[in-house]
């Protein structure tokens, strides 16, 4: 399924928000919009996050609008990722070179599909045949455009003949989780969606062998970000004695930052929280806390999978 295409000026992303019950389309005539289809969450996934800002920085360029302004718009869409920051400056360092910005854009694109079919491959050399594998969040191609991540891995075992099942949290408040299950239907890959709270359950009465997660940034020293929830699975597959795998590609990386403490950590919309798809669930007095992400210490990690293969460190 395509999940992105620009063409004319006009970026059409797919809205995955609609998933899996429509497939619906789009269409950003400039850089605002696509923002606002970042920030609104119809993209997401960092690595897909970066190339949408790619093409909206593209669409700034060619309609002669402040485009280092645009960058910085762009970049604040979604801080957390770093994914969109090292795609603004490697569009800016070729504008400013007098590139074509829409041919940047496309590079940056294939590049990071490039990236994650690597990765896919070396991760996919992890997975023992009917290993039964835990994952967080939405990693597959829609948080991409082609292949995925830490999802993309589980994938590609299937592909070689694998056959992992595989425990998809649901992902609250966004229930990412069922666009894991919608992705692993189309590929015909057993599995079952669980509440995020039931993981330690099923660590603890052995049916999990191992864990395998993304991230939006990777620190110099290990420590990552990824969806909220993510810290917890880590402590307790460190608690059974579970491998704890993130499978990022090298875009996601941030050497700029020693450790963790510093990597900026969005705070959504409570309303994502006390409305879920919609729905008021609580008392309208009721008040809530949503964080996006958390930070998983590095000492928690068995292993980290780019494109460069598998390795105890970034």
């Amino acid at each position: 399924m395509q999940v992105f295409s620009f063409s004319n000026g006009m970026l059409k992303l797919l809205d995955q928000r609609k998933l899996p019950f429509s497939k619906d389309y789009i269409i950003c005539r400039d850089y605002r919009e696509a923002i606002h289809a970042i920030k609104d969450m119809a993209v997401r996934g960092a690595p897909a996050i970066s190339i949408a800002g790619a093409y909206a920085l593209a669409q700034a360029k060619q309609r002669d609008q402040d485009y280092g302004r645009a960058a910085e718009e762009i970049l604040a869409a979604r801080p957390t990722a770093v994914d969109l920051s090292n795609a603004v400056s490697f569009m800016l360092e070729g504008i400013n070179a007098g590139k074509d910005p829409g041919e940047l854009a496309k590079e940056w694109e294939e590049s990071i599909y490039g990236k994650c079919f690597n990765l896919c491959s070396h991760g996919a050399e992890l997975i023992t045949e009917n290993m039964r594998a835990l994952t967080h969040c939405n990693t597959g191609p829609l948080a991409v455009g082609r292949h995925g991540t830490a999802l993309g891995v589980l994938i590609t075992a299937h592909k070689k003949g694998k056959a992992p099942f595989v425990w998809a949290d649901e992902t609250r408040p966004r229930f990412q989780g069922a666009l894991t299950s919608w992705e692993l239907l189309q590929e015909h890959i057993p599995h079952k969606v669980i509440t995020d709270s039931s993981a330690g359950f099923l660590m603890q009465k052995q049916e999990v062998d191992l864990v395998v997660v993304g991230a939006d940034r990777i620190c110099k020293n290990g420590d990552f970000a990824n969806k909220i929830g993510t810290y917890a699975l880590a402590v307790l597959a460190k608690h059974h004695g579970i491998p704890f795998y993130v499978a990022a590609p090298t875009s996601t990386m941030d050497p700029s930052l020693e450790t963790g403490e510093k990597i900026p950590i969005e705070k959504r919309d409570e309303r994502e929280v006390l409305e879920p798809m919609g729905a008021r669930a609580y008392n309208r007095d009721s008040s809530a806390m949503n964080y996006a992400f958390d930070i998983t210490p590095a000492d928690l990690v068995t292993g980290y999978i780019t494109e460069e293969g598998v390795g105890k460190k970034p």
